[in-house]
């Protein structure tokens, strides 16, 4: 193992004196070519190109000697620090940090980041990341080969937003391009670089707390399908979270699309009834979240949507039940008035290779000034969950 590991935040600026000294008595120097080029890297010391930084670990666990390893700017912030801490290496490292390239990416835009969400790309996780800069009104994404300006605009398709790109900070060859998401795809862009999203987000809108809101926080007009204590099942077996896509079939007033966008979910809601889209539309500007609305009728309009990692359906049937299972979400939850109809979608999505659960919900609503019944619902909740998704 090595005796000292050194990890070295460069972000264009001279080094520190600690970076200075680490590197003078460096004997195995790892980092991006435009790393290892620095003039203070002696001379002597072995250099690895720093492509897969698992490698790079490997023989720095088993160089004698002190090694370091440079990376742009905070390695700890995204960076190499937690592949160099991992277990099976058994490295421990001293870390000279440097500002990092999200930081100085928004102060070359001039604007603050407090607020923003962070996202790594990569061509794995890429659809990850584009559905946080769908949910959020403000990303920084730390791009990779593959996975990078125009990989991100692709993907956006349908959803306006503003780029900030900012190609190799710190270097001579620095450049800030701002431009709509619709044109970077025509371009070349350089590596590295960072990309800041901005969409159009409700900044004044309530902070509200809770969810499955009662039905009249969304106004007149809800269907059995949007009952909150429904609205509250369905959620708990979605698991909305950051970085999945949620289509909401039937979305009608937008009650649960915008609760699952509130849990940080990118969201595609669709309905056949165009008054039910401006509903939602209107319920997502009052909440202030973002999401894409699409008129159309289910499973047809389905076929051009991207892939969702959990579904709720709010009506359509058999049909609809099925054309979701062939794009093959996580999960799905749908609804039955009658235990016939909930056979039947409970059978169509077993026949789509879900492990299939159905509960029946009653829920009373009680006006608590003389605890009267006021509104009772009675359904089959429906729900399947592909067997590799997890419990």
């Amino acid at each position: 193992m090595a005796d000292r590991v050194t990890v070295i935040g460069w972000d264009g600026s001279p080094l520190t004196a600690a970076a200075r000294s680490a590197l003078s008595a460096a004997t195995l120097v790892a980092g991006a070519a435009h790393h290892l080029v620095l003039p203070e890297v002696p001379p002597a010391a072995e250099r690895i190109r720093l492509g897969s930084v698992s490698l790079a670990a490997r023989r720095i666990a088993g160089h004698r000697g002190s090694a370091v390893v440079l990376a742009d700017g905070d390695p700890g912030f995204h960076g190499v620090v937690r592949t160099l801490r991992a277990p099976e290496y058994g490295l421990e490292v001293e870390v000279v940090p440097a500002v990092s390239s999200v930081a100085a990416a928004f102060a070359r835009a001039g604007m603050p980041w407090d607020d923003a969400e962070v996202v790594v790309a990569h061509p794995r996780t890429l659809r990850r990341a584009v559905n946080v800069c769908r949910a959020h009104p403000k990303v920084a994404v730390l791009t990779a080969p593959g996975a990078g300006p125009a990989e991100l605009a692709l993907l956006l398709e349908g959803v306006h937003r503003t780029f900030v790109i900012c190609e190799e900070l710190g270097t001579t060859r620095e450049q800030v391009t701002v431009l709509t998401s619709d044109k970077a795809a025509d371009h070349t862009w350089r590596d590295p670089n960072v990309v800041i999203v901005i969409g159009g987000g409700s900044a004044d809108a309530p902070a509200v707390r809770g969810w499955a809101l009662p039905s009249a926080e969304y106004g007149e007009g809800l269907s059995e399908g949007e009952h909150a204590g429904l609205r509250a099942a369905q959620l708990a077996r979605l698991g909305p979270r950051t970085g999945d896509l949620v289509w909401d079939i039937g979305s009608g007033s937008g009650a649960l699309a915008v609760e699952a966008a509130r849990f940080g979910a990118a969201v595609i809601a669709v309905d056949a009834d165009r008054e039910a889209c401006v509903r939602t539309d209107a319920a997502a500007h009052r909440f202030g979240v973002q999401l894409q609305v699409v008129h159309g009728q289910a499973p047809q309009v389905l076929e051009r949507l991207p892939e969702p990692d959990v579904v709720r359906i709010g009506g359509g049937g058999v049909a609809v039940v099925t054309g979701c299972a062939d794009r093959r979400p996580g999960r799905i939850v749908t609804h039955a008035s009658t235990r016939d109809e909930a056979e039947a979608l409970g059978a169509a999505l077993a026949d789509g290779g879900y492990l299939v659960e159905c509960a029946l919900l009653q829920s009373v609503d009680l006006d608590t000034r003389s605890w009267a019944e006021r509104e009772r619902s009675v359904v089959f909740l429906v729900s399947g969950r592909r067997p590799e998704s997890g419990p």
